[in-house]
């Protein structure tokens, strides 16, 4: 009886590390299911700053929502979420919005991911077929990076759906 109890222990700390383990990961939750979800495929839209300018400008930021404005920082970073935050970082932003580098008519077997987990290093974004998924408001899009800027300048550019 011993033997099973401690068998029986062993058996729920090892469910219960991987129950912990698969929530922490650093990929999406849950992608919600198809009848949730809401997916943008009208007219693509065409953002772009230019290298050097202001980021805190409202024609520097793509609102794509009330919760998501992208911009770049001047400081050679990647894309932020300004108005989630103050600037990049390189782990977290743009914060609310997870990525997949495919495209919408994919959506159930794409993984989403922080920014750069997703495309691994942004200056390597440029021409791929992406997904973002804006978190709080429950948005898919289809994104495609048309511009880089290297050395610090800041600037990129990117083609997307809208509503």
């Amino acid at each position: 009886m011993r033997i099973l109890s401690k068998l029986a222990v062993l058996v729920l700390a090892a469910l219960l590390s991987t129950s912990l383990f698969s929530c922490n990961n650093d990929s999406l939750e849950e992608v919600p299911s198809p009848d949730e979800r809401v997916i943008w495929t009208g007219e693509t839209i065409t953002f772009e700053k230019v290298a050097g300018s202001d980021p805190s400008a409202a024609e520097n930021q793509d609102r794509i929502t009330d919760n998501v404005w992208i911009t770049r920082g001047n400081n050679g970073g990647q894309i932020f979420n300004i108005q989630a935050e103050g600037s990049a970082d390189k782990r977290n932003s743009p914060e609310g919005v997870l990525w997949a580098v495919g495209t919408i008519d994919n959506i159930d077997n794409l993984n989403f991911n922080k920014f750069r987990d997703a495309v691994n290093k942004p200056k390597n974004v440029v021409g791929r077929d992406l997904v973002a998924f804006l978190t709080d408001d429950n948005i898919f899009i289809s994104v495609k990076f048309t511009k880089w800027s290297q050395g610090r300048a800041g600037g990129f550019a990117y083609e997307r759906s809208s509503e």
